[in-house]
């Protein structure tokens, strides 16, 4: 799938046409540029529309980057939640979460940038709320790690912390990732997940 059919895929929800060809040229602009550099003027321009037609649509630059962050924390949460209530092994429920989870953050590496960098930018009620999104992803994690422990099969002496090292070096795949590098999405996905296996001390085969 192309860059543009994943990104069409990734906002199909976001309706109209003309509200999502915004959100699709915020991404672009707030990966290249960061958000506090960005302007209204240069994503209406790169959706190839005037700056009065964004404010049809989004009231500020902010409830953009936060319709952005809302969409990308629920697909993520979404992604660890499944891996979390399927079938399986702790070990292999934790593998699916870090494959699953790695492979969107290169997949959709430059929305993933915003979703996980700009989060500062959001005002104080719209920060509260993607905060609790990215606490359940948080908790997902943590609870295969929990079943591990509590099974035997993990090693695990600061569960919390762990569950933080593991998001966070899956979450980093995002800031590095090259389209065009050596590695696929899906090799990224299967070297992680063998990486946190050995984090967690599980020393059977997954």
């Amino acid at each position: 799938m192309g860059a543009e059919a994943k990104r069409a895929e990734e906002w199909a929800d976001v309706t109209p046409d003309a509200a999502r060809r915004l959100v699709t040229a915020a991404v672009q602009a707030f990966a290249e540029r960061g958000y506090h550099a960005t302007t209204t003027r240069d994503i209406a321009g790169r959706a190839g529309m005037s700056p009065a037609a964004l404010y049809i649509h989004y009231k500020t630059k902010e409830e953009l980057l936060y319709r952005i962050s809302g969409v990308g924390h629920r697909l993520a949460l979404d992604i660890l939640r499944r891996a979390r209530e399927g079938k399986g092994s702790p070990a292999e429920r934790l593998a699916e979460a870090v494959r699953t989870f790695v492979r969107w953050h290169a997949e959709h590496h430059t929305t993933a940038r915003v979703v996980q960098y700009e989060l500062g930018a959001l005002g104080e009620e719209h920060h509260k709320e993607i905060v609790g999104l990215r606490r359940a992803s948080d908790a997902a994690v943590r609870a295969i790690i929990e079943d591990g422990v509590a099974a035997g099969d993990f090693d695990v002496p600061d569960v919390r912390g762990t569950t933080l090292a593991v998001l966070s070096l899956c979450i980093d795949v995002a800031r590095w990732f090259n389209a065009d590098g050596k590695r696929t999405p899906d090799e990224v996905g299967e070297l992680y997940a063998g990486l946190v296996l050995r984090m967690v001390g599980y020393g059977g085969q997954e």
